[in-house]
């Protein structure tokens, strides 16, 4: 089974003890997929509140567009402990600003308005992990939490997906080396302009004009502003993190290609990059915890989203969950 990606290695290394604290990069879930995975926690942070200085070799200096680093832990306490370390600028930025992220008063069930959303059209997620989100919100609502299961931002859930991609590909496009960007220049031109699928985006993410890109910018502001109207009357938004848990690993064709079982049916790996550009679009925080085991045994995690500086608001949910609900699990013959 895969431990997910890109932050596999750490997530995986957590789980079997062989370290008790990790940090991991996320553009697209790559803390959040491998936390889920392996039944271990992960915080994607609001964007820009950790510096990217240093978290790869020397190539580019600027950071990209929507990329973090965040923690990764075997419990919500050292996770909260890790990302007070690592949360502050630059050795330019923190000349001029210091970290004060709010402290939450939500200390009992009772204080907590929660969303929950399960799946979705867009992106449909196996009923092992709904049945697994559910209980998390059955035991909330017992405990005293006010949960609701419509509450939305009033965002159309294929027009994120859409922007998300775009604006993901072009963030990861300066990667590409001058002959490479080209080709995906003239394979994007060629595209017939009805086409509405994963490749499609990316060929056209890589070969934004920095005027397109300044629309999809746009659009992606009009969706953070949706966002903040939401958290004005709900503190949290608790998701899936992916479609499935954990599958067999594959190689073979094109990542958009690569299918994965959904209740029965297949569906591009690559659909499931909804989950991750929901809130990572918006630049929100995102803390993913451990729930449990799905009859097949296998770990999932719920992703509970937070409004944008709320990270410590995600990480009480967090600890409050892994002390009364669930908490991690060594894997077989780990213990």
């Amino acid at each position: 089974m895969v431990p997910g990606g890109s932050s596999g290695g750490s997530a995986a290394a957590l789980a079997a003890g062989l370290t008790g604290l990790e940090s991991g990069s996320d553009i697209g879930a790559s803390i959040r997929d491998p936390s889920h995975y392996c039944g271990v926690y992960g915080h994607k942070p609001t964007f820009g509140l950790c510096s990217v200085q240093g978290h790869a070799l020397p190539s580019y200096q600027s950071p990209d567009d929507l990329a973090v680093v965040g923690p990764m832990a075997r419990s919500a306490r050292d996770l909260e402990l890790a990302l007070r370390v690592i949360a502050g600028g630059d050795d330019v930025m923190s000349r001029g600003w210091r970290v004060h992220l709010q402290k939450p008063h939500h200390t009992r069930w009772k204080d907590f308005k929660v969303a929950v959303l399960k799946s979705a059209d867009t992106a449909e997620v196996d009923m092992a992990v709904q049945h697994s989100i559910q209980a998390v919100a059955d035991f909330l609502a017992k405990s005293g939490a006010k949960v609701s299961d419509t509450a939305r931002p009033d965002i159309d859930l294929h027009d994120a997906h859409q922007t998300f991609i775009l604006l993901l590909r072009a963030a990861t496009a300066r990667n590409l080396s001058a002959s490479q960007w080209q080709a995906v220049q003239e394979r994007s031109a060629a595209l017939d302009p009805a086409r509405e699928d994963y490749e499609a985006w990316m060929l056209r993410g890589c070969a934004l004009s920095h005027y397109d890109w300044l629309q999809l910018h746009e659009k992606r502001y009009r969706m953070q502003l949706q966002w903040e109207a939401f958290f004005k009357d709900y503190d949290l938004l608790l998701c899936p993190t992916a479609a499935t848990t954990a599958f067999p690993h594959q190689q073979q064709n094109e990542r958009w290609e690569r299918m994965i079982n959904v209740n029965g049916k297949p569906q591009p790996s690559t659909t499931q990059l909804f989950w991750a550009g929901y809130s990572g679009m918006a630049y929100l925080p995102s803390t993913v915890v451990p729930v449990g085991l799905t009859p097949q045994g296998l770990p999932c995690g719920v992703q509970i989203i937070g409004p944008a500086y709320g990270d410590l608001l995600c990480l009480q949910l967090a600890k409050m969950l892994e002390k009364e609900f669930a908490a991690f699990q060594p894997p077989p013959g780990y213990d």
